[in-house]
């Protein structure tokens, strides 16, 4: 894990990576959870018979989902401390090029591409490309927008 102390710190990461998570198997347990927790029960998630003959012979996991794995991938590749809080702020880009399979190892890799400060704070823009192991295409690309406060 990269930790970074203090904005002067932060901001002179500018372009670089901050690392890569460790591999995570996204399971139908967690699917289904995640359809339980959204309301959104459509069968390509969930049921396993019909998504075996549809079109990626297997259920796969929510595109929303593997959006949602971003903070705790986060906490494993990086830390910023000397700072009171870090606000979620939003998000700029999401793409999903590839369907998450169930039991698909996924790993995300982070890299820091923009810092502003303003009075609010200071806004941290981070590039994620969360890869599905033995895929050419990821199945997320997304720049998160973070706020630091100091």
């Amino acid at each position: 894990m990269r930790t970074l102390t203090g904005i002067d710190e932060v901001e002179a990461a500018v372009g670089t990576e901050l690392g890569t998570s460790e591999w995570l198997t996204v399971d139908q347990d967690m699917i289904t959870a995640f359809a339980d927790a959204t309301d959104d029960h459509q069968w390509i998630h969930l049921d396993e018979e019909r998504a075996a003959a549809g079109p990626f012979g297997a259920t796969i996991a929510h595109g929303f989902y593997t959006l949602s794995l971003l903070p705790k991938f986060s906490a494993e590749i990086f830390a910023i401390e000397g700072v009171s809080m870090k606000i979620n702020y939003g998000l700029n880009k999401v793409r999903f090029p590839q369907p998450v399979l169930v039991d698909s190892r996924l790993r995300d890799t982070a890299t820091l591409t923009e810092v502003t400060r303003s009075p609010k704070g200071t806004q941290l823009i981070i590039r994620h490309v969360i890869e599905i192991e033995g895929q050419e295409r990821p199945a997320c690309i997304a720049e998160m927008v973070s706020l630091l406060v100091e």
